[in-house]
């Protein structure tokens, strides 16, 4: 199994997010999957296409820089955030420095295909998640940004609801940076990407990629929803997980399926094959993530290990994958606090541990490089 254990650099203190010209795909076109195509292969002329795209009305250019407060609905839950170019110039090994938290390893060479993509795209086609406890002041400023009426409101193919504002005021944007100064954030979702920005900017200082995309969402405001990533385990049996959970100290109980489900909570995991059910218990979990759990404690001492580990991002899906060889570890949803204390404390959980959502649609704001 390849696990993916590299740590990125940490961005410094103090936090930028710096204004920007974006470039939006038409309303009809947002969160429309055939819009990707605007920005597939040959990536090197993605940007020609999304001028032809601007000229024939099916995406639109910002007339000048600006932070935005986007406002998104989806699924009955909103979540609203600040958008902006992440300054990652800066670095530091200090904790007490560090503005931006990564909570899971990357693979290098991910990152890489990544920074060459979007290097060739000339392009920040989508905004990393960030997310932090705002400062009331912040949070009551951008509360009145949006009494005023949105420059853009409309609601997406995919049904999101669409609502985004461009800050310009001199004097707005001169308060929001000395607020966002010395705030340290999670990054929710986007961490090969996060990579990626690091590698062009360290390639490309004093250029446009010394700043990547970001989106900056205040958990105590408009949280995102913080689910589980569920495994199946190809390669394996219920037999050997079961044996091996029980190894590591925890307490495993045969279950019905109904039982099982309802068991699964922050202090439980379930395992199965799709027709035995086993609820499995593990000692002094309060103090560990339960993907860790799995990962450092179980998953070793498997006696065949796994060709590989499937991740999935509801029950349904994760059931649908699971066989006799194939069997399922379905896991709690983490607690925000939980992630930030571990990652604040020099923990790192496993890769593909949370799923932040939901994310913003495909197009709603991107960041062309040729402007700046």
């Amino acid at each position: 199994m390849d696990f993916a254990t590299d740590v990125p650099p940490y961005v410094a203190k103090p936090l930028e997010l710096l204004p920007f010209r974006a470039l939006m795909l038409a309303p009809a076109r947002v969160g429309d999957p055939a819009s990707a195509r605007a920005l597939a292969r040959p990536y090197r002329d993605v940007a020609a296409r999304l001028t032809e795209w601007i000229e024939q009305g099916r995406a639109i250019a910002d007339s000048a820089p600006a932070l935005y407060l986007h406002e998104y609905t989806a699924a009955g839950l909103t979540v609203r955030g600040l958008v902006g170019a992440l300054a990652m110039s800066r670095r530091t090994a200090s904790r007490a420095d560090r503005a931006v938290w990564p909570h899971e390893g990357i693979h290098p060479e991910q990152a890489g295909e990544l920074a060459e993509r979007m290097y060739q795209m000339e392009l920040n086609p989508a905004p990393i998640l960030l997310v932090h406890h705002g400062d009331p002041e912040l949070r009551a400023l951008l509360a009145d940004v949006t009494r005023a009426e949105p420059e853009w409101r409309y609601l997406d193919r995919s049904g999101h609801r669409q609502r985004i504002w461009a800050i310009r005021d001199v004097d707005v944007l001169a308060r929001i940076a000395t607020l966002l100064g010395g705030t340290r954030c999670l990054l929710a979702d986007g961490h090969h990407r996060y990579a990626a920005y690091l590698r062009l900017q360290q390639e490309h200082p004093g250029t446009a990629w010394d700043a990547g995309l970001a989106m900056l969402v205040d958990q105590v405001d408009t949280p995102l929803f913080l689910g589980a990533i569920h495994r199946t385990l190809p390669g394996t049996t219920l037999e050997d997980l079961v044996a091996a959970a029980r190894e590591a100290g925890a307490d495993v109980t045969t279950d019905e399926r109904r039982r099982a489900l309802g068991a699964l909570d922050s202090t439980h995991l379930v395992l199965t094959d799709g027709t035995s059910w086993h609820t499995v218990s593990p000692v002094d979990l309060d103090r560990d993530a339960a993907v860790s759990w799995l990962h450092q404690r179980v998953l070793p001492l498997l006696p065949v290990p796994p060709r590989r580990i499937e991740h999935h991002h509801n029950v349904e899906d994760t059931l649908a994958a699971t066989s006799d060889s194939s069997p399922a570890v379905l896991l709690p949803s983490p607690d925000f606090e939980q992630v930030r204390a571990l990652v604040e404390s020099g923990g790192l959980l496993p890769e593909k541990a949370t799923s932040f959502q939901p994310k913003p649609s495909l197009g709603a704001l991107m960041r062309p490089m040729t402007d700046e």
